[in-house]
């Protein structure tokens, strides 16, 4: 026994001067962040994720005392953003500012190199689009039930308007027909450029379209507001019935988030979660915001994560439920 104990002091001699060496290194490491950070969006500049990355982007700067630029790289329905993302160095100093296409786009057969919950870390919820239905003014129906009661009626007679196959704005009207019986014809379109002035102009009877674009047609009196798919209210639009009065729990929009790559630590995460909490909370955000025809709507990183694996789900039932393909 007697012949350990130097053999055990030498060890703990050893270990105590390790450490103490170690520990200017460790002093001397900066805080997060040391250098500029980059948000990665998947769409052209000037689109609805790119207003809503630079929202965040210009007043994050001041918060984290780093600049936070702005990157467009789209291409791929965003996975080319993604993908760059999911590569980058976990240190977060690369984000990815996605939104609800990267997670129904994979369902639809799209083949993508990255998984998207596997290969990404959340960092916060931050903005849903709200959408509502829109009629042409001869549609016999002006609220939820009235619409839900006139496709019943006549099934396959009326046809609705999206952006296209498997946009939220589509699969959300999937679900409603799905959870009623009712029965419509899906027209997808190249955009949505030409949807309200189609509905307008009587070409087709129904549309999935944005709550602040259809709202500003339906004050004018050019078409009728009948339904929100979701259940959060946009300044202006507080009157706006949902879904959720006749179909208790609908609740359907694009969403918009911040992820980084797998891996990121926590701290790095709880750094950037916090800072976009306090951003979506101003005022300053809530009217621009408003201007942009979105709702802030944040998420700690753990809530963010369990509504993306909710809302995968969600989307694979419909698609398998109503047959959608990608074609």
């Amino acid at each position: 026994m007697t012949r350990e104990i130097p053999a055990l002091r030498r060890r703990d001699v050893l270990g105590s001067a390790l450490a103490l060496a170690a520990a200017p290194a460790l002093a001397q490491q900066p805080s997060f962040p040391s250098r500029p950070v980059r948000m990665l969006v998947g769409y052209a500049a000037g689109g609805g994720v790119d207003a809503m990355a630079r929202m965040l982007a210009t007043r994050l700067s001041p918060l984290l005392a780093q600049q936070v630029n702005v990157e467009n790289r789209p291409g791929a329905a965003s996975a080319i953003a993604a993908d760059a993302v999911a590569k980058a160095a976990a240190d977060g100093y690369t984000l990815l500012v996605g939104d609800t296409a990267m997670l129904v786009s994979p369902l639809l057969g799209t083949k993508v190199p990255y998984d998207p919950i596997q290969s990404f870390t959340p960092v916060a919820g931050a903005f849903q689009a709200p959408l509502m239905i829109v009629a042409h003014n001869g549609v016999p129906a002006s609220s939820p039930a009235e619409l839900v009661a006139l496709m019943k009626a006549n099934p396959g007679r009326y046809s609705y308007a999206t952006s296209g196959i498997g946009t939220v704005h589509h699969l959300g009207f999937e679900i409603l027909k799905a959870r009623t019986g009712a029965s419509a014809v899906h027209v997808p379109y190249r955009g949505a450029s030409q949807i309200l002035p189609d509905v307008m102009g009587g070409q087709i009877p129904l549309a999935v379209v944005s709550v602040a674009a259809g709202m500003a047609q339906a004050r004018a009196g050019r078409l009728k507001a009948v339904a929100q798919l979701s259940t959060g209210k946009l300044p202006g639009a507080e009157n706006l019935p949902a879904l959720a009065e006749v179909l208790p729990g609908f609740d359907v929009a694009p969403s918009v988030f911040v992820l980084a790559p797998a891996g990121t630590p926590a701290a790095v995460v709880d750094r950037l979660g916090e800072a976009i909490r306090t951003v979506l909370a101003s005022a300053d955000l809530a009217q621009a915001a408003a201007q942009a025809g979105v709702i802030p709507a944040y998420l700690p990183p753990p809530a963010q994560g369990a509504a993306m694996a909710r809302e995968t789900a969600q989307w694979a039932d419909v698609i398998r439920q109503q047959k959608i393909t990608a074609e």
